[in-house]
């Protein structure tokens, strides 16, 4: 069983009908607005340690976190917040996990040529001279692994930690019965 570990956790929620982000700005400490600049507020947290944007629309982007949990309570500190400011929170929003990153070792290293050809040139990129890493494409689950000649993998874009497992499990499988990994 190959270890992964969390990188960081993208989810998406709504907060509010709407969000008046002049006052909130105004209002909560340590939150970035720069409407000139980009369109949502910026609030970090310290802990857990992530980024979270909020937009006029009330709905949120939460990043940084390592565990879904962390961005439970995330969301849970900034509601308790808007709440104190007088904003009409919904109960329990939905959190939906939009990204995950997670990163892998495979304790080897690879031919990222022979890689390439063995994987199956249809889902992969390879262009050793624009970047040192070979990109491939699974479907299911819907990944993108990066794959580096060191061993050191990077899969995007998995909704869950599971799927991030399954893919690299699949990934050493297939790496392992082509005979790529040395």
């Amino acid at each position: 069983m190959i270890e992964i570990k969390v990188q960081n956790i993208v989810a998406s929620t709504t907060f509010a009908e709407k969000l008046d982000l002049d006052v909130i700005a105004q209002s909560l400490e340590g939150a970035e607005y720069e409407p000139e600049q980009f369109p949502g507020l910026v609030f970090r947290l310290g802990n857990p340690k992530t980024a979270t944007l909020l937009f006029r629309s009330g709905t949120a982007n939460c990043t940084g976190a390592k565990n879904v949990e962390d961005v439970q309570i995330t969301i849970n500190i900034i509601s308790g917040k808007l709440e104190k400011l007088g904003v009409d929170v919904y109960k329990n929003p939905e959190i939906i996990v939009q990204n995950i990153v997670a990163t892998a070792d495979l304790n080897g290293e690879l031919n990222l040529t022979e890689t390439a050809t063995g994987l199956g040139l249809e889902n992969v990129e390879y262009e050793p001279e624009q970047f040192p890493g070979l990109v491939y494409r699974i479907k299911e689950p819907k990944v993108a692994m990066l794959l580096f000649s060191s061993g050191k993998i990077v899969c995007a874009g998995a909704r869950s930690t599971e799927d991030a497992s399954k893919a690299l499990e699949r990934l050493l499988e297939e790496l392992t019965a082509l005979g790529l990994l040395h």
